[in-house]
């Protein structure tokens, strides 16, 4: 991220010592880091592992494998296979829950810290955090599985989780704030943690437009990579950028109806990855794109999924107002 803007100004030895250290990395990254299903998460001072599946406690986090995909550092195969170890040592179907660690830490040596503090399944200490959980989400969606990151979007939503005729009883936070955490372990699996939190609040905003919608706006320029979940027939994002409106109109491919609506209200095609520059677009620019079919069958709902929650959970998205 940093070495070609040292180049740019002309730093060729800064530029070249950030090259080897992030080489460095990324060859520890490729060897002593990968566990065989997963990336470890962290070593302490003696050299001893954290996230490993030879630790007693917090065998797995998910932090690093949701980064293992959003850094890019990992190759395919390790993403996948990172991924597919969150979801099935990390994920609570019953609760609708993400935890970030497993098992919680309780007496482990080294200890990990102010977290191993905290009771178990609370906050970082195996609670669902939500910074860790949305991060788990935006990679999901890079990896093309648009059905598992809206979700994962449904297990972090306050207002789904509200709407949910068991879950909301033990939540007992406001629907319209996002928590810092929920609470994972008996007897309190379920219930809402730090409440108001602007952290989990920003990053569940850029999950929405970036991940889910795949807006992504650069030095003027803009375009859409979207990742859709399959009963959304479109979503449409406004979006206010040098005092001028664009308007985008994202459509499901199976959505014909609402395709051809879009192009007769005078919508330019625009096609999914192609940017668009916005000082030439107008003063008001208006495009249609057609979302591409997601790359992951649709996920069963979980057996306890109550009609009112998923009456929620399939409703269309509201057009979404971007101020950026």
């Amino acid at each position: 991220v940093y070495a070609p803007l040292a180049h740019a100004r002309g730093d060729a030895e800064r530029a070249q010592r950030w090259e080897q250290a992030a080489l460095g990395w990324h060859n520890a990254l490729q060897g002593e880091a990968w566990d065989g299903e997963w990336f470890k998460r962290a070593y302490f001072d003696e050299g001893s592992a954290l996230g490993s599946h030879t630790n007693a406690e917090c065998r797995i986090d998910l932090i690093a494998q949701a980064w293992s995909v959003l850094s890019g550092a990992a190759n395919p195969q390790q993403q996948h296979a990172a991924m597919a170890s969150a979801e099935r040592l990390l994920v609570d179907e019953e609760h609708g829950l993400v935890r970030l660690l497993d098992p919680p830490l309780a007496n482990a040596e080294p200890s990990a810290g102010y977290i191993q503090a905290y009771p178990a399944g609370v906050r970082e200490n195996g609670g669902q955090y939500s910074h860790g959980a949305v991060w788990y989400l935006m990679a999901q969606a890079a990896l093309g599985d648009a059905e598992g990151a809206y979700q994962t979007f449904t297990r972090l939503s306050p207002a789904h989780r509200s709407a949910h005729p068991r879950q909301a009883a033990a939540y007992q936070l406001e629907p319209y704030v996002m928590a810092g955490d929920v609470y994972t372990h008996a007897p309190y699996a379920g219930r809402g943690g730090w409440s108001w939190y602007t952290g989990s609040a920003a990053w569940m905003h850029r999950a929405a437009l970036e991940s889910i919608c795949g807006l992504r706006v650069r030095a003027g320029r803009v375009c859409l990579r979207p990742q859709l979940p399959n009963h959304w027939a479109q979503v449409t994002i406004t979006l206010r950028h040098g005092g001028r409106i664009h308007t985008f109109i994202v459509c499901a491919s199976w959505a014909a109806a609402d395709i051809g609506r879009a192009l007769a209200s005078g919508a330019r095609s625009l096609h999914a990855g192609d940017w668009l520059t916005l000082g030439e677009a107008g003063p008001a620019s208006r495009h249609v794109m057609v979302a591409p079919a997601p790359r992951h069958a649709a996920k069963a709902p979980h057996a306890d999924a109550a009609p009112s929650y998923n009456t929620l959970r399939h409703a269309p998205m509201p057009a979404t107002g971007g101020q950026i």
